[in-house]
């Protein structure tokens, strides 16, 4: 991390906060923005000490979307070459977006004001969405000339389901956090920014206390199953518990139930 960074990042009590660090910008998207979430991700994933993610922003929206000042050389025509850049460019900031989905830890996103754009996609790659009652959300890139490329066309439906995710994506409107709740998107709905970081920071507790191996095979099989179906998920599981049920942490649950105690779990 450098003085210059979109992000802050603190690691307390199994849990990783992340926060959105350019408020002045409206904490809007650049380049260094997408490259450090690959990385801040694929760290957060592999510290044994991490098993929570929370994500909150610094300033007066959670994000403005991707910062198209910085990023307009993306949209300068060009021949068969510049096109083919320009899609291996969107890939690769896809994969800013599939870290946070694939991070074995559960991921925590907690929103307020505008979460618009690209904002979208990173929420929609999240586990879990709280929102503050004033959050406005938009799949704004439809209202610019843009199909929304970094996931939010893939994931958003799955969440929300087909009618609700048309009306959104084809018209580009904004919704409310209200209307977020009322579809799904969101799972809580907030007073205000204190109130939200404070409810994020207790569920992140709550399955921090958890067993780290079990959450995590929790979260792989949700995924593996959401994108292979019933039956395979079902085999999945099976090969999934029989790695873990015969785990250290599963012995530790035991002994604290018979022993009315609250379980230490090392994720071993």
């Amino acid at each position: 991390m450098t003085d210059t960074s979109p992000f802050k990042v603190e690691k307390k009590d199994h849990i990783a906060r992340l926060t959105f660090n350019r408020p002045e910008k409206r904490n809007t998207m650049g380049f260094s923005f997408f490259s450090e979430l690959v990385s801040l991700f694929k760290d957060f994933d592999q510290d044994p000490a991490v098993r929570a993610v929370v994500i909150k922003a610094e300033g007066p929206c959670f994000t403005a979307g991707l910062d198209l000042k910085e990023t307009a050389s993306l949209f300068v025509k060009g021949d068969t070459a510049a096109r083919e850049n320009l899609r291996l460019k969107i890939l690769e900031l896809q994969e800013s977006m599939n870290v946070i989905e694939r991070c074995r830890k559960p991921v925590i996103a907690a929103a307020h004001s505008h979460c618009i754009g690209g904002g979208v996609d990173l929420l929609c790659a999240c586990d879990i969405r709280f929102a503050a009652a004033d959050t406005i959300f938009s799949i704004r890139e439809t209202r610019i000339a843009i199909i929304a490329d970094l996931g939010t066309l893939q994931r958003l439906p799955t969440i929300i389901g087909q009618g609700w995710f048309r009306e959104l994506a084809l018209s580009g409107r904004d919704f409310t956090a209200r209307e977020a709740l009322q579809m799904g998107f969101i799972t809580r709905l907030c007073r205000d920014r204190q109130e939200l970081y404070d409810k994020a920071l207790e569920l992140a507790e709550q399955i921090a206390d958890c067993a780290p191996l079990t959450v995590q095979g929790v979260k792989d099989v949700i995924n593996y199953s959401r994108d292979n179906g019933v039956y395979p998920g079902l085999a999945y599981v099976a090969q999934k518990n029989s790695a873990i049920l015969l785990s250290e942490d599963l012995t530790e649950a035991m002994t604290a139930f018979m022993g009315k105690r609250k379980p230490l779990f090392q994720g071993k």
